[in-house]
């Protein structure tokens, strides 16, 4: 009696889940500021829990002049195509770069090639999947949209990444300022549902500043990012700015609270800064010497966000280096 309760427990004990994985969607088009934060993406998504997206958004049909190449390539892979189509190119450097940087390494890489037809478009989406022994994939894909943050947003629902990113320069990024032409990284920053991280003028090395107010919302930006950093050995910072004097020991106490937090799951903190001023310019001055400034998505949605503005989007606009926006 007892064998035959223990053989029905195990058939109704519930099969066992495949683990999490992280998932990285990193958008080039070309310049030097995508492929530094193709470098970026490389390294947090190193490790065989992590899969790298690289995408490349082209226009449908590319003005006509596409028509009759399906026919030559019908039996040939992505990236053996001739270099007609920027986007090809694009992704040939961006394979290159990944093997450059080993991250190709490990052996046993199968190769798979992907086409979705697309109306209106000679060509459609197309990729090349390549998955390794241990399941890791890394993804090259030439997608096919009218607008390049509309087709980065359409990937996003593809996948349903944990972080986008991609490069702006710093050019590109004042453009905010617009109300009626802001810039791709600007839109993707506060339309995405997850993380996004703008990659700009991106230096490795110098580690992750994240700012709290010690808001549940900020504790958890912390907390994710920390997690984020740790995938890549990146150094942890973190800075709360007190408004006045009267308010610097609610900022000291909020940098506490998140070392702490961090010290319980085994995340050191390198430095702890305090400074007092406008959150904005301050966080700005001090991310100076760091990688990536690291802020909370604010919560506010279209047009209480042109009014009221927030910390996270004058820091986005106005910052010299990387942003990383967490949600």
């Amino acid at each position: 009696m007892a064998t035959n309760q223990t053989v029905a427990a195990a058939r109704a004990e519930p099969a066992p889940q495949p683990a999490k994985r992280f998932r990285i969607l990193v958008c080039i088009d070309g310049t030097d500021e995508s492929y530094r934060a193709l470098r970026y993406a490389a390294r947090i998504g190193s490790g065989n829990d992590a899969d790298l997206v690289v995408v490349n958004v082209r226009p449908p049909d590319e003005a006509g002049r596409l028509a009759g190449f399906k026919e030559r390539t019908a039996d040939q892979g992505l990236l053996h195509w001739g270099l007609e189509i920027p986007g090809v190119r694009h992704l040939k450097k961006a394979r290159d770069l990944l093997l450059e940087w080993h991250t190709f390494e490990s052996q046993g890489w199968q190769e798979e090639i992907g086409h979705i037809d697309v109306k209106g478009d000679e060509l459609g989406d197309n990729k090349v999947v390549y998955t390794n022994n241990a399941g890791k994939k890394v993804v090259l894909k030439l997608k096919v949209a009218s607008d390049v943050a509309a087709g980065i947003l359409q990937q996003w629902d593809i996948g349903h990444y944990d972080l986008i990113i991609l490069g702006a320069s710093r050019k590109e990024r004042s453009l905010a300022k617009s109300v009626w032409d802001p810039p791709v990284a600007d839109r993707i920053a506060w339309r995405a549902p997850c993380s996004v991280l703008v990659a700009s003028a991106l230096e490795e090395g110098h580690g992750h500043l994240i700012c709290t107010d010690g808001s549940e919302r900020a504790m958890a930006a912390v907390r994710q990012d920390a997690l984020v950093a740790s995938r890549c050995n990146c150094a942890i910072s973190l800075i709360a700015v007190a408004p006045d004097e009267a308010g610097l020991a609610a900022a000291k106490n909020h940098v506490e609270d998140a070392a702490r937090m961090l010290a319980g799951l085994g995340i050191p903190v390198l430095n702890k800064f305090t400074p007092v001023g406008a959150p904005a310019e301050e966080i700005i001055q001090a991310g100076q010497d760091f990688s990536v400034i690291v802020l909370a998505d604010s919560g506010k949605r279209g047009f209480r966000r042109f009014v009221k503005g927030s910390v996270a989007q004058t820091v986005l606009r106005d910052a010299h280096h990387s942003v990383m926006i967490v949600r």
